[in-house]
Formats: structure tokens, sequence, C-alpha cells
């Protein structure tokens, strides 16, 4: 814990306004600090429990002030009562607490005209708990920062879009997520399935069918069932260019953090 995080919770001792326990909130979610003390922070604010979350963040389209207050309002039309907004940059993220017609895609068509049109959009998933709240923030600092590497972003941009980039900023729920749900997916529990195999070698030769299929000494038919049977178990088709940057991702982190 830095000095800065330090005076931050040592200011719960004393007699603090709701805007600052907020603003005290949301640096330490966004710093990855999840401890029981910043559980105590998040309940003074009303944030109860298990809740439910989802962020979105952005540019935004005026002022960082009418920014806020238009998503609150819009917090509260929807029927909802929690919200805790902060700045990384010239980035506004706001955390919604889940209830009534908050939901993300609701949520994020009503506030989408307070962010601006010409920079990225992002939008979480529903994230639970404290330890959630951070993941959500987090992830939508590190997909803005990284929503450059697209050449034409979705709006919103989703959890999964960036997940190299993410991992290549740092982003340890992107590399977690490359790890575990690509990586140990394509290598399986049976060391004879020839899924991992066949998708690192065709990935090896520039996606060459022939190639793959020569050097595994198999039918370029049998090549491609594989790679269809692998893009159907890990969500990630190793013949689409972006998917193959994924993948490519995925296999260098797993084989790196398995040596």
């Amino acid at each position: 814990m830095n000095s800065e995080q330090a005076d931050i919770l040592d200011l719960l001792s004393g007699h603090t306004d709701d805007t600052t326990i907020e603003r005290l909130a949301f640096e330490c979610l966004l710093t990855n600090m999840t401890d029981d003390r910043v559980v105590s922070l998040m309940n003074i604010l009303g944030w109860q429990g298990d809740f439910n979350c989802f962020a979105i963040g952005g540019v935004p389209s005026a002022s960082l002030a009418s920014t806020s207050l238009a998503i609150r309002k819009a917090v509260r039309d929807l029927g909802g009562e929690h919200v805790v907004i902060g700045t990384y940059g010239t980035f506004l993220l706001a955390l919604a607490c889940q209830m009534g017609a908050v939901t993300p895609e609701v949520t994020c068509t009503a506030v989408m005209p307070a962010f601006s049109e010409d920079e990225p959009l992002y939008l979480s998933p529903v994230r639970s708990g404290v330890a959630g709240a951070s993941h959500a923030l987090r992830e939508t600092m590190f997909s803005l920062q990284a929503a450059p590497a697209l050449s034409t972003p979705s709006r919103p941009l989703r959890a999964d879009e960036l997940l190299p980039e993410r991992a290549l900023l740092g982003d340890d729920y992107a590399r977690e997520e490359l790890y575990r749900n690509v990586y140990q997916v394509l290598r399986g529990e049976n060391p004879d399935d020839p899924t991992y195999l066949t998708v690192s070698t065709f990935l090896k030769y520039g996606s060459s069918l022939e190639n793959t299929a020569k050097e595994l000494n198999v039918h370029p038919n049998t090549v491609r069932y594989r790679l269809k049977r692998a893009a159907e178990t890990t969500g990630w088709d190793a013949t689409d260019p972006r998917d193959a940057y994924v993948l490519t991702t995925a296999l260098a982190i797993g084989r790196m953090r398995d040596r």
C-alpha cells in the first residue's frame, strides 16, 4: 500500500462527506484494493452485501461535471440509487449498482449521449461484490487505453474485444482470461487430443492449411475439422485474423506461465 492509499483509509476514522468517500472508494477500487476497509467504504455509500454492478467509461461529451450529473440522473430515472464516478486521465468511469431497470444495456443506452461520439465507449459485464466492482472498473480503464489498437472499435466495446491488448498493458484479468479460458481449454485434459497441436501448428505456419497438414502428416480436411472443433470449444476461430491474434497471445501467455 502506498502513502496515498494509507491516507485515504486513515480518513475513515474522521468525519467525511459522501462525495469524498465516493472519491476514495473509486481510487481504491481502481488500484485493486478490495480488503475489508474498502468494503466499509462501499457500505457507507449504501453498497451492501454481494451486490451486482457494472461499469461504463469513455470521454465526456462536454465537462466532467455535466457528464457526471447526466449519469446520476439517468440511473435515478431508471430506478437506481448507487453510482460511483471517478476519472482516469481524460476518461470518466461510472460504476452502477444493478437494480430495477439499471441493467448494462439499458443504462448504457441512456447515458451514451453524455460521452463523446468520437471516442471509445466501454461497457463491462455484470460483476459481483467489491472484488467484482474493482474488476469492472479496471477492465474499463484498460479497455479504453487499448481501444486505439482497433481500427474500427464497436460502440460500446465489450469485455472480450481487447483481451490481447489489455494483456500487453498489464491487465491481470485479461491475462488470466487468456490463460484459463483459451490456452487451458485448448490444451484440454487428454494428452492425445490433437486440438492444441493443430491450432499451434496452424498459427506457426501463418494459417496455411497445406503446411499444417504436411507438418502433422494429415489431410487438409482433417486440419479444417480440428480447427472448427477448436473454435466451437474456445469461441475463437484460428482461421479469422483477429481471432488468430487472440489465440497467438493466449498460447504465448500459457507457454510462459507453464514453463
